[in-house]
Formats: C-alpha cells, sequence, structure tokens
C-alpha cells in the first residue's frame, strides 16, 4: 500500500497490526502507509491514546481490538541516539508505559518518538 503519501509534517495514528506484524500508520482516518520491522518512522509532539471502551471490551472478551494509538507529526529528521522503550499491554495497564531501569511509569506524550524493529522509543 506504500503510495508515498507519507510527508513530513503530516498527523497520524500509529497502531500495531498484529495481522501483519507491523505499525499501521492512518491519516484522517485511513490507513495509508506500514512499517515493518527494517523500516523506521519518527514522530514529534506524540500523545499516548487508549480508548477505555475499546480496552474494556478486550478485557471483557479476551479478544484484542484496534484501541490504542500513537498520535504524531511525521518527521523525516534522523532519530536521537537515547530514547526509552514504550509499550502497551491491556491486560496489565490502562495506559502506554516506558520501561526504565526495570521501573514502569505511565507514558502520555513525548517530544519524539521512534518506531523500528516492532518497538516504540520515546524522548520525554
Amino acid at each position: 500500500m506504500k503510495n508515498n503519501t507519507l510527508q513530513d509534517g503530516d498527523r497520524v495514528e500509529v497502531y500495531r497490526n498484529l495481522h501483519k506484524n507491523c505499525f499501521s500508520i492512518r491519516k484522517n482516518g485511513r490507513v495509508v502507509d506500514y512499517r515493518y520491522d527494517d523500516e523506521m518512522l519518527t514522530l514529534v509532539d506524540v500523545k499516548f491514546a487508549v480508548q477505555p471502551a475499546g480496552r474494556a471490551k478486550v478485557l471483557r472478551e479476551q479478544k484484542k481490538n484496534v484501541h490504542a494509538f500513537i498520535r504524531g507529526t511525521v518527521s523525516f529528521e534522523t532519530p536521537v541516539a537515547y530514547q526509552e522503550l514504550v509499550s502497551y499491554n491491556p491486560y496489565k495497564a490502562d495506559t502506554f508505559v516506558v520501561t526504565f531501569g526495570g521501573l514502569q511509569n505511565p507514558i502520555y506524550k513525548a517530544r519524539r518518538v521512534t518506531l523500528s524493529y516492532g518497538k516504540v522509543w520515546a524522548n520525554q
């Protein structure tokens, strides 16, 4: 689906696509691109969003659905060297969490996020 629709400065939503094993990128409510493990995407001015009703449905039905997003602005600048690992597991927390030194703390926003090799890395 790569049709070069992503441009520097675009506002997007990104979520982990478990069926395709990649990140799906939505712009204006429509999936416009994917990022697979060997590809990178950097976002700036990022907010981490979890829809409570979607998470409740996951917990109730024990079946995953798309309800958590990373919202930000596409940036084609080179990512910075040091970032912290961010993850989300609806069965363990109701927010995205940042892991540092074995501890996990909620994260709601970040200056910069890099999506690479199936992982999310953030600068707060």
